[in-house]
């Protein structure tokens, strides 16, 4: 089993990205995945600084540096940079949007399937299989039986299957929209948002009137309330025929996360319970931790 890490999902500035990604040079990481895929107007670092952070990450680690794309295009310079990033020269690509797929196939190049592209069975996994796909990762709704089922599809149309990479830890991307929920919740347009973001590392949480957590709001993204954890899970998830474990950051306490999968997948036994939720995996409702309710 690899490790991944994924694209940082939240808006934070270049002196907190270069911490976190010094500090994740010297772990148990398999893939690294970089870049923006939220808000084109989270300008941090520019795509060759990116891609400077990727030289800088290849030559003190062993893991393999991908590109991430955005994941809602709305403008044509959006559309530009879209086309710089397939055009880098140097690494892989995740896309998260059709367009970067289509800009990707016209290029002949690899690419890594994102969990924002909507593949949810066999005939569509072959397709964009035929097209270049190296790797899938599932929309993080799916279950594992809904998984395993598009892989099984896949074997009997008579394709090679692909890296199988699963959403292990993180808060979970729900929804994008052409609004800025962090924006209008301090009461700013989005044209002129002033960056509100960067006041919140781990998103702003969102709550009902009843004071239950529903929901984590990242700009333009709806994401859950719950970190998903799926440590406890790791038996099923060898057994899905995962290749990777994405973990997605977080502002803190990241090296621990990556130490406590690395050691569950050396050998170590997996914890038998830990927080978080992890209700999609079991096709429950994703909000739920499925040992607490009794439904496995």
């Amino acid at each position: 089993m690899k490790l991944s890490l994924g694209p940082v999902l939240f808006y934070w500035d270049k002196e907190h990205l270069g911490r976190f990604y010094s500090d994740m040079a010297g772990l148990p990481l398999d893939v690294i995945y970089l870049g923006e895929t939220v808000c084109a107007k989270r300008r941090a670092l520019s795509l060759d600084q990116w891609l400077g952070l990727g030289r800088e990450l290849q030559a003190c680690s062993q893991a393999q540096i991908v590109l991430s794309s955005l994941t809602l295009i709305e403008a044509a310079s959006e559309l530009s940079s879209l086309r710089r990033l397939c055009d880098n020269g140097e690494l892989l690509v995740e896309a998260n949007d059709m367009g970067a797929v289509q800009m990707l196939i016209e290029r002949k190049l690899p690419f890594v399937g994102g969990p924002a592209l909507n593949l949810y069975n066999g005939h569509a996994l072959v397709q964009l299989l035929d097209a270049g796909m190296v790797r899938w990762v599932p929309p993080v709704e799916c279950s594992q039986g809904l998984i395993a089922d598009v892989l099984a599809q896949v074997r009997e149309l008579g394709r090679t299957l692909p890296e199988v990479e699963i959403f292990a830890y993180g808060h979970l991307p729900l929804a994008y929209s052409a609004r800025c929920f962090t924006a209008r919740a301090e009461n700013r347009p989005k044209d002129d948002c002033q960056f509100c973001c960067l006041n919140y590392p781990d998103g702003m949480a969102l709550t009902s009137q009843e004071g239950q957590a529903l929901f984590t709001l990242n700009g333009i993204q709806t994401m859950s309330a719950d970190v998903t954890n799926l440590l406890a899970d790791y038996p099923g998830l060898v057994n899905s025929g995962a290749d990777l474990l994405r973990l997605s950051p977080r502002a803190e306490g990241m090296v621990e996360v990556v130490q406590a999968f690395d050691q569950v997948r050396q050998g170590a036994a997996p914890p038998l319970f830990v927080g978080g939720c992890n209700g999609y995996w079991h096709g429950q409702a994703g909000m739920l931790r499925v040992e607490e309710v009794g439904l496995c």
